[in-house]
């Protein structure tokens, strides 16, 4: 174990950061392994957010989600989507979101509008 903490940069610094909080794990809090251990999840926790991509959700998934969230039906989309046939060729992914359908999607649901303008995957 290298006694010099420095941020972590790179993969291989990544790596050999989470093998040492593999040998230090289970040390116990308020020893000098245990406080390295917490500095090095703390590094580590940190390259990840900024290096590894969460990638969101398909704008048809999170609709569907969020419907099976709050127990809705699609008859509950209609005041944001319109008509039955619309709603059904959204959700089958025949038919893409307009800018309206996004903000009201928004608002009546909750769903991030980065999500919402993603673009839709292909039916199978």
């Amino acid at each position: 174990m290298n006694g010099d903490l420095k941020p972590l940069r790179n993969p291989a610094d990544h790596e050999a950061a989470l093998a040492e909080v593999e040998a230090l794990w289970g040390s116990a809090p308020g020893t000098p392994e245990g406080d390295r251990l917490d500095v090095l999840a703390t590094l580590i926790a940190d390259y990840e957010s900024q290096t590894i991509l969460v990638d969101l959700p398909d704008p048809v998934d999170a609709i569907l989600f969020r419907m099976e969230q709050q127990g809705l039906t699609r008859k509950d989309l209609e005041p944001m989507l319109g008509s039955r046939g619309r709603i059904s060729e959204i959700l089958s992914r025949k038919r893409p979101l307009t800018l309206e359908m996004i903000r009201a999607l928004h608002l009546g649901l909750g769903i991030p509008a980065e999500i919402l303008i993603r673009p839709v995957r292909r039916a199978a």
